[in-house]
């Protein structure tokens, strides 16, 4: 819990409207501002149970509950419909209410909706109504660390992932409840916040469909200020000047695996598919061989090869290192040869579209879909001979890159803000004075 030393109030910019708590009491829970409550959820949270047999009006969209999204479309998370055919017995959700999926409310299955006026839940799924307390408050203090650990504690079940928590168990739960005031300052700070991030997330998705555009012009019309006379070739049009080649001549693929167990391969940073974010080239979170306690063997790369997943081609998972690693057996450290140069101009080249619809039509039909070696040698792509031009190609798509990279740091730091000041209101340790609300 917060110290109870007087701090300097947060008085500059932004800040302004935030303090430092520095009176405290201890209760049950913990130690909490003084004019705080603790209350049961039970006080707090009414359960509705409105069936849409029972509703008058229009039938309300089906919705789907995601722990990172809230409460959405089902229609925009699932490319079919997963509802039954007979939603009759589907609970209704108004615009302000919450709901819960008792099996996964531990990862952070507990929303409030907010961006429509009604929707259709699961007639599994729990629904409440606030009272004496503010809704979207609620909203965020139930999906703080503190209270995602009390609904894995409380949940039954051998199962994991079938595991639940009882309605009487989850209202027994008791929270810290400021006055109705301050809960909605809490939650217009923490909205706030979210906006922000919401509206970063729309500027890195339309700077990555962007590149995606600058990829296809480039593959197309070559790198000049001016579009360059194209061909019709086999892939589609390509500049006049360019070759198309198979990609077995143009690259080679690395043999031979190391002991991951042996020196110095224990120490290096190994990759796997699930290691490279889709369609960026991203590595997520590198680990050590020795960290993973690996044992089979694995291919060696430097930062001259591009490493490119061989499973579920469709998903676009290639990454440019910058240091040599070991990967899985699941990729393919791929290192330029013959006319094709520049290792970073091979890299985007397997990220565009047209090499990926290549490699889908390539790929083996059977059990999980994956390209093999001959496969992926035999796919035809474009090549300028000019080596200055892969480079001006490779060029322009590292500043695409880099312009992401930095909405993705801001996306980052804000996620990061939110998450800080998200402990920091829901414990007290920061209170947020009068604003206008």
């Amino acid at each position: 819990m917060p110290g109870r030393s007087g701090q300097p109030g947060m008085t500059s910019g932004p800040s302004r409207i935030l303090e430092v708590s520095n009176s405290f009491r201890e209760t049950e829970i913990g130690a909490i501002p003084a004019n705080w409550d603790v209350v049961r959820l039970g006080a707090v949270l009414h359960e509705v149970d409105l069936r849409l047999r029972h509703f008058e009006g229009p039938q309300p969209p089906i919705l789907s509950l995601t722990k990172d999204r809230g409460l959405m479309l089902q229609s925009e998370r699932f490319d079919k419909r997963i509802a039954t055919k007979d939603v009759s017995t589907y609970k209704v959700v108004r615009k302000g209410w919450l709901a819960y999926n008792p099996y996964v409310i531990w990862e952070g299955a507990i929303h409030a909706l907010r961006d429509r006026e009604y929707g259709l839940v699961s007639p599994v799924y729990p629904v409440w109504e606030a009272v004496h307390a503010d809704v979207y408050f609620l909203d965020y203090l139930l999906r703080t660390p503190l209270l995602l650990k009390t609904y894995l504690r409380f949940c039954s079940g051998t199962v994991k992932r079938r595991r639940s928590i009882r309605k009487q168990a989850f209202l027994d739960i008791k929270i810290p409840l400021p006055p109705l005031p301050e809960q909605r300052r809490i939650a217009h700070v923490l909205s706030t916040i979210q906006q922000a991030i919401a509206a970063q997330e729309q500027v890195i998705a339309a700077a990555r469909e962007l590149k995606r555009s600058l990829m296809q012009r480039l593959f197309t019309y070559g790198p000049g200020r001016e579009p360059a006379p194209t061909k019709d070739t086999e892939i589609g049009p390509v500049p006049e000047h360019w070759e198309v080649v198979n990609l077995g001549e143009a690259m080679e693929i690395t043999s031979g695996q190391v002991d991951p167990r042996e020196a110095p391969y224990r120490n290096m940073i190994h990759i796997g598919p699930e290691d490279v974010e889709e369609g960026t080239g991203r590595i997520l979170s590198p680990r050590t061989a020795e960290e993973l306690r690996l044992k089979s063997g694995k291919y060696l790369f430097t930062p001259e090869h591009v490493v490119y997943s061989k499973i579920r081609p469709y998903l676009r998972k290639v990454a440019l290192p910058s240091f040599t690693g070991i990967c899985s057996a699941d990729m393919y450290p791929l290192r330029p040869m013959g006319a094709l140069r520049d290792s970073r101009f091979l890299y985007y080249l397997l990220l565009s579209d047209q090499f990926t619809r290549q490699a889908i039509s390539h790929q083996q039909r059977t059990g999980i879909p994956k390209i093999n070696r001959a496969q992926l040698q035999s796919i035809s792509i474009p090549l300028p001979q000019d080596v200055d031009e892969q480079a001006r190609v490779a060029g322009i798509l590292d500043a695409a890159r880099r312009k992401i990279d930095a909405e993705l740091d801001r996306l980052a730091a804000l996620q990061a803000l939110f998450q800080s000041m998200l402990q920091q209101l829901m414990t007290g340790q920061i209170r947020v004075k009068d604003i206008d609300l």
